[in-house]
């Protein structure tokens, strides 16, 4: 089978706030979660050919992840259980404005144990797009298996998409995020930061000089700057530019950037030119699209529940409206 998007990664259950029960306790409600999943899915749910390689624990809750992978059309032919440790959780807060903080059980959990000799090779042969993250590179095994698997990607001809999403509370400290989250940065083609991650990754306070560095540092293709409801930035070659987002009404931010960068990779697809080749306009288009399925997957629950169709987006993009 030949995909056009293959991803590597974490694979857990997002507990998500669901208000409190008859005693007045917090509920939590049950939904997949994990950054690079949630790009598969997003591109599933716009018609596109996905696979997701990642490890969950053999237990109730990989068994219903694997189940929510198929029901969305990615293949779980990468997708691989243990008995050595539980399906990783994250207990996900919002706050009044819809924003979220994480806390992890992942001591170790299931997605930490991908070894590289797990890795399902063939899903790569014929892939348009691989993606990966750096939650998958906190600690070893799996920092090997993600390295390993991006480098035969890269080999066999895919564009390599990389999403830092650091998230503090997983790494041992700073440096060692930093460090890590380097050497992502060198094997990457297009790269998806939020402005918070950009000034973190650069120690460097001005968004375009920022981004400039970062670019030119690793010599990336794209860079793409998420900015939540102010829309988002780029820079490619010598073009940096912004491109406003949809005002909607946001009910949980889960997934929005994972909608963006699916629907980015989406128009990447559709384009049958090189990224290189691209004129600034029509990776504008493309940032317009990807504000709107971004924009959209905010204003639902959970993440994967949360992402838009294909007509779901168009409308946004042409109303620029609140979607119904």
């Amino acid at each position: 089978m030949n995909y056009d998007v293959v991803a590597l990664g974490e694979y857990l259950i997002d507990f998500t706030p669901y208000g409190r029960s008859e005693a007045g306790q917090p509920l939590f409600e049950r939904n997949p979660g994990g950054a690079p999943v949630n790009v598969v899915a997003a591109l599933a749910k716009l018609g596109k050919k996905t696979g997701f390689i990642g490890k969950v624990g053999n237990d109730p809750f990989g068994e219903y992840l694997r189940e929510a992978l198929l029901s969305v059309g990615v293949s779980d032919k990468g997708l691989v259980a243990t008995n050595e440790a539980h399906t990783t959780m994250a207990f996900v807060q919002l706050d009044s404005e819809g924003d979220r903080s994480f806390h992890f059980a992942r001591t170790p959990g299931a997605d930490q144990l991908l070894r590289a000799d797990e890795v399902n090779l063939t899903m790569l042969t014929d892939t348009r797009i691989f993606h990966f993250g750096s939650i998958s590179m906190t600690s070893e095994p799996a920092y090997t298996a993600t390295t390993n698997t991006v480098q035969v990607a890269k080999e066999l001809g895919a564009l390599i998409t990389y999403d830092p999403n650091w998230r503090p509370s997983l790494w041992r400290d700073e440096e060692h995020a930093l460090e890590v989250i380097h050497v992502g940065l060198s094997l990457a083609d297009v790269v998806k930061v939020s402005e918070e991650e950009l000034f973190f990754l650069t120690d460097e306070q001005d968004l375009e000089k920022a981004a400039r560095h970062l670019v030119k540092q690793y010599g990336l293709t794209l860079l793409l700057v998420t900015a939540g409801s102010a829309g988002s930035f780029y820079q490619m070659r010598d073009w940096w530019g912004k491109v406003v987002s949809y005002s909607v009404q946001t009910v949980d931010t889960t997934g929005a950037g994972d909608a963006f960068l699916g629907a980015i990779q989406y128009r990447v697809l559709e384009t049958e030119k090189s990224l290189q080749d691209w004129e600034e306009e029509e990776l504008r288009e493309a940032l317009r699209f990807a504000n709107a399925a971004g924009a959209l997957a905010t204003t639902r629950k959970g993440a994967i529940p949360s992402l838009g169709t294909l007509e779901e987006i168009h409308t946004l993009v042409k109303d620029g409206n609140r979607p119904k």
